[in-house]
């Protein structure tokens, strides 16, 4: 089974910036990739996400977040600049992978933490 490594999460004080990568334990082929959010009590919600055709924002996170990938390395980046304290969550990456039944599945990173103090 695909395993999604993430890193890049941390602490930081309101107005700073992290950035967080995935990327697929092995070698794969990966339909789309995005970023997902979970913050205590709170429903998970999608952050960002990208594919070959383009990308999907959060309005919550537009103009602060930026999504990008590198296709040869197969990784996934989340560019987080102006953070808000609203913004404290689990981060979890996504990736869609197609199958021989001509449905994709999902995987899913184990999450890193964000968490920006006021």
């Amino acid at each position: 089974q695909v395993q999604l490594v993430e890193s890049g999460g941390g602490l930081v004080q309101a107005g700073g910036s992290l950035k967080l990568s995935c990327a697929p334990s092995i070698s794969i082929f990966i339909n789309a990739m995005g970023w997902y959010r979970q913050a205590p009590g709170e429903q998970r919600e999608l952050v960002a996400r990208i594919s070959n055709i383009g990308t999907t924002y959060a309005d919550s996170v537009k103009g602060r977040f930026t999504i990008s990938r590198d296709n040869a390395k197969n990784t996934v980046y989340l560019q987080m600049n102006s953070l808000k304290p609203e913004d404290t969550a689990v981060y979890y990456c996504n990736a869609r992978v197609p199958t021989t039944t001509g449905r994709d599945v999902n995987y899913w990173g184990q999450g890193t933490q964000v968490t920006v103090s006021s």
